[in-house]
Order: structure tokens, then C-alpha cells, then sequence
């Protein structure tokens, strides 16, 4: 384990939900509106677009969620978006990206190693109650011969906007954490090394918010695949696909019943900023059923398992990016919608903030 003191300055596809969701919509999640996908950060979905850094407020979760900045997520992806399987040169600087970046905003900085990897882990201590955290993540590793803009560039850069935002709150009752996990690819190795040895003794994760792909999205009727049964297990959820067209232009939001209110405030946050999403909250039989194991392909997994409070937030990955892990072409930045990803990052940093205790 290293630690690095601060400045002063899968996806999952197929089924993604499951036969027992205890909630459908608990809120008004929308599947209309969006943009093309056109490699700018311009081809946003309809809706209020997050309004960047200049002159922004902080002072409650809806402001800082138009402090998100769809360019900076763009500049950040392009640098990602290369080859980077573990121990490789690339691989490394995406590494000291996260650490540096996060150093940079102030964050005490740990590199958790682990057999083969390292995870990379910034922490700003809460005001009032820093044993509680929230924690937003996302894998920083990819597959050989493919350069992982999507997956999971996309992520990864939502994750250290989302950090730069919510560092300029004026207050955080409690304690933010943010990660690039390492090793993914090979079975979720680095957030499992962190759930099972990372905790901090003493401390509560409250909510885990997980990225892995948030960068494509189309309003092309047709562009959304739906898996063989989807209809059957989810009927409200297809019904929402069906009536926008198969129009691949929503985020999925896929929650424990433990994550509940997180999600809830996600689902508002991202309709004020008029982004579609679908959404369900699965109970503790569903979320860790072995019937269903293509539902824990990414890094909130881990956490599901130990019944931490998690959230996972993907554009579908294969089901509609033919370009997922180089199978149709490659994954590359020219065909990703940064304004979609932008709107992403600020439903979370709402969400989020609002877990962090600061108020609506």
C-alpha cells in the first residue's frame, strides 16, 4: 500500500435486471428525447445541459450538478482512450492520471496494491460525520488490442469530473471517496481487493455509484437491443424501450433495494436535466442470484455482495455499442455523444452531493 499526500493546489448486458425488481419506477424516468452520437461534446440529449465551470454556484446538489463540464470529459477520454491491459506504459499513466488528478483537487491519495494491480483511491473527510462515504468508481484497465474509449475512458473521466465538481462544495458532511479500480477486466479484482481489504476500519460506505460505459448514446430508432425475455421479466421497463423506438438514448440505472433513496435522488436529478433514463431496484435475493450472474459484470458487484448500498449507471454497453471490447470496430472517440456522458456525470454529482448531506 502506498499513500500520496495531497497538494497544496459491464457492463453488463443480457439481462441486466432481474425477475425479482421490488420497484419498476419509483419515480418518472423518462426513455424519450436525445441526441446523435457524433464524437462531440455538442451532441448532447435534449434537455438542460450541465452548464460547465465558469461562474458556476455551489451552494446546493442542483447547482453543482450544472457545474459538470462535458468538454473536460472529452479532453480526458482522448488521453484515456489507448491501449492499457495491466503493467502496460499506458496502463500506468491512466494510474497516475487518476492519482495526480485527484492530488490536485486536494484528495488524500492511496494506491491499494493487490496481486497484479492497483487501485487507485482519493478521500475528502467529511465536516460533521467522516466515517460515512460515499464513494463513486469506475474501472480504469481494458483489454489488449482495443482502445476502451467507452470502456471505460468514459468512466473513468466521469469520475475525476465528478471529483473536480464536488470538491468546490462549500461543505460535505460527510466523507467523499473516489476510485479507479484496476482489473476489471479480469474478474473485478481490484474492487474486490478493496471490499475486502481496503475499508478504512471504522467507516460506512453509504452509497456506491459505479460507471462502466456512459459515453454512447444514439436517437436513431432501432438503436437499442433488448435481450431475448426482457419483455416477459420486464414489462414496464420494455414498454418505456418500445414506445421511444428502441431509441438508444437513456442511461440505466440498476440499484439494490439498499440504494433505494440514492437512486430515487438520481432519477430526479437526471430528469431536471432532461436526461431519459430506466431504472430498477433489485431486492437481496435478485441482486446476488446466481440465475442472473451476467447482472454483476462490473464493479459494483463486489459491493452487492456484502450488501453495501449500490449503484450502477452504464448506456447498455453491447446492446448498443457494437464497437464493446473491439467486436465491430473500434472503440475508439469518434463515436461517442460527450453531452450524454456530461448529463450523466451531473445526475450523479446531484445524487451524490445530496448523500454527501448537502442539500437539494
Amino acid at each position: 500500500m502506498r499513500i500520496r499526500a495531497p497538494l497544496a493546489c459491464t457492463l453488463l448486458c443480457g439481462c441486466m435486471l432481474d425477475a425479482r425488481v421490488i420497484t419498476e419506477a419509483d419515480t418518472d424516468g423518462s426513455a424519450s428525447g436525445g441526441g446523435e452520437s457524433n464524437g462531440s461534446a455538442s451532441a448532447s440529449s435534449a434537455g438542460a445541459e450541465p452548464g460547465g465551470p465558469e461562474g458556476c454556484a455551489t451552494g446546493s446538489a442542483t447547482a453543482l450538478a450544472r457545474c459538470v463540464d462535458a468538454d473536460a470529459i472529452a479532453a480526458d477520454v482522448s488521453f484515456i482512450a489507448d491501449v492499457r491491459t495491466p503493467g502496460s506504459p499506458h496502463w500506468l499513466a491512466v494510474q497516475e492520471l487518476c492519482a495526480d488528478r485527484l492530488t490536485m483537487l486536494g484528495f488524500d491519495v492511496e494506491l491499494q496494491e493487490f496481486t497484479g494491480g492497483t487501485n487507485v483511491i482519493g478521500r475528502l473527510p467529511g465536516a460533521a460525520a467522516s466515517n460515512e462515504v460515499v464513494l463513486v468508481g469506475a474501472h480504469y484497465d481494458h483489454i489488449d488490442g482495443c482502445l476502451g474509449a467507452d470502456d471505460n475512458g468514459t468512466g473513468v473521466a466521469g469520475v475525476l469530473e465528478l471529483a473536480r465538481v464536488l470538491a468546490s462544495a462549500p461543505s460535505r458532511p460527510r466523507t467523499l471517496a473516489v476510485a479507479c479500480w484496476d482489473q476489471e477486466e479480469l474478474g473485478l479484482l481490484g474492487s474486490i481487493a478493496w471490499v475486502g481489504t481496503g475499508q478504512v476500519p471504522g467507516e460506512t460506505v453509504v452509497v456506491y455509484f459505479n460507471y462502466d460505459m456512459i459515453g454512447m448514446a444514439s436517437d436513431s430508432p432501432g438503436s437499442q437491443a433488448i435481450p431475448p425475455g426482457f419483455d416477459g421479466l420486464f414489462p414496464t421497463q420494455y414498454a418505456q424501450v418500445e414506445a421511444n423506438g428502441f431509441r438508444g438514448d437513456f442511461v440505466l440505472v440498476a440499484a439494490d433495494e439498499l440504494a433505494l433513496a440514492p437512486a430515487q435522488a438520481y432519477e430526479a436529478h437526471a430528469a431536471t436535466l432532461g436526461l431519459p433514463s430506466i431504472s430498477a431496484v433489485l431486492d437481496a435475493e435478485a441482486k446476488n442470484s446466481a440465475l442472473f450472474i451476467d447482472l454483476r459484470r462490473s464493479d459494483h458487484a463486489p459491493f452487492w455482495a456484502v450488501d453495501i448500498p449500490a449503484i450502477f449507471l452504464t448506456d447498455t454497453g453491447e446492446l448498443r455499442n457494437e464497437r464493446y471490447h473491439c467486436w465491430g470496430g473500434q472503440d475508439d472517440v469518434a463515436s461517442l455523444d460527450f453531452g450524454f456522458s456530461g448529463q450523466v456525470v451531473a445526475a450523479t454529482v446531484g445524487a451524490a452531493a445530496e448523500s454527501l448531506g448537502v442539500g437539494r
